[in-house]
């Protein structure tokens, strides 16, 4: 019965949110403008903040409901940290909407959150640091999902949230990394930097 926790979250990631929201709203798919990704950004450029926001409460959830079900019916700290990881894959590799989803940070959270709401805020100001060090969010985000897990280590929080950010950390720097020469307006995350004229 285990392992169909990580079945269970990869489903639940698969639901492509950002997708339906911008369907529904404006009658375009998400992905077809801006980054290209089904993210809450690329839906409140299309769709406005709080359909944006909307989606980023819906994400966040997606990685929330599996992992929590999984500790409260399993209390394996390998079948949370499986069903995490697989919730986030799915974010990113959606099977309801062509495997082309979004980039696993809302996801993560949800999934830290649910595991220990502390490892979710080291993380989450490890990300901003490093936004805010590298003034380029995809080339942090690739840092970021590196470097979580080891400063959940030294943080001395070895729990179930360790695997996750292991594992989501990843999948999360795999997925940023084909963005890795994307252009970025300061600190607004998916946002193109307008280009120069000459003369």
């Amino acid at each position: 019965m285990n392992i169909l926790f990580p079945f269970l979250g990869y489903l639940f990631g698969s639901l492509p949110f950002s997708v339906w929201v911008t369907r529904f709203t404006k009658g375009v798919d998400v992905r077809d403008a801006g980054s290209g990704h089904a993210t809450t950004t690329n839906t409140i450029r299309q769709a406005g903040f709080g359909w944006g926001a909307l989606v980023l409460v819906l994400d966040i959830a997606k990685g929330f409901i599996p992992t929590f079900l999984a500790i409260v019916y399993t209390g394996e700290n390998w079948v949370v940290a499986l069903t995490a990881i697989f919730a986030v894959i799915g974010h990113c590799w959606p099977l309801f909407a062509g495997f082309r989803g979004g980039m696993g940070l809302a996801t993560t959270g949800g999934a830290l959150l649910a595991v220990n709401p502390l490892a979710f805020s080291v993380c989450l100001a490890t990300l901003i640091l490093l936004v805010l060090v590298i003034r380029h969010s995809a080339r942090a985000s690739v840092f970021a999902g590196i470097a979580i897990a080891p400063v959940l280590w030294l943080s001395d929080i070895r729990d179930a949230a360790l695997y996750v950010a292991m594992g989501s950390g990843a999948v999360i720097a795999v997925r940023f990394f084909m963005d890795w020469n994307r252009k970025y307006r300061e600190l607004w995350l998916d946002r193109e930097k307008p280009e120069k004229t000459s003369g």
